[in-house]
């Protein structure tokens, strides 16, 4: 035991370890991360998507449109009705072209289907899909 007091004799038993450059590190790699990241949009309601043997998987950047059972149009977790779309759709697509997905239940009516699409595409939308899954 004495052999290892003679090593650490001439040491201080206080010494601090600095702590700063470790937390700085930590907050830069989280900062990257952050900035980084890319958030999809969800829709904010769970719809049931009809079944297609030719779906493909597209773009996560995207604008995100559901149409449900009962007739409603929303956006982000909020009703945003047929008259929301256009606006919706030409203040997103101004920055950059984002494909249009719209994601209409399997008991949806068709023309509400065909006119949140044509009010997607008069808002400049060059990309409207229709969500779907696979078999």
């Amino acid at each position: 035991m004495s052999r290892f007091r003679s090593m650490f004799e001439g040491e201080d038993e206080g010494e601090v370890v600095n702590m700063s450059p470790l937390i700085d590190c930590v907050f830069i790699l989280l900062i990257f991360f952050i900035v980084t990241t890319t958030f999809v949009d969800e829709t904010g309601i769970e719809v049931q998507k009809p079944q297609a043997a030719s779906s493909v998987n597209l773009d996560k950047n995207s604008i995100l449109l559901a149409v449900t059972a009962d007739g409603k149009v929303v956006y982000g977790g909020r009703e945003i009705g047929l008259t929301g779309v256009r606006p919706l759709v030409k203040r997103m697509t101004a920055k950059e072209d984002l494909p249009v997905i719209i994601q209409a239940d399997d008991q949806a009516m068709t023309g509400l289907f065909a006119r949140v699409l044509d009010e997607a595409k008069l808002a400049g939308a060059t990309q409207v899909s229709l969500a779907t899954k696979r078999n």
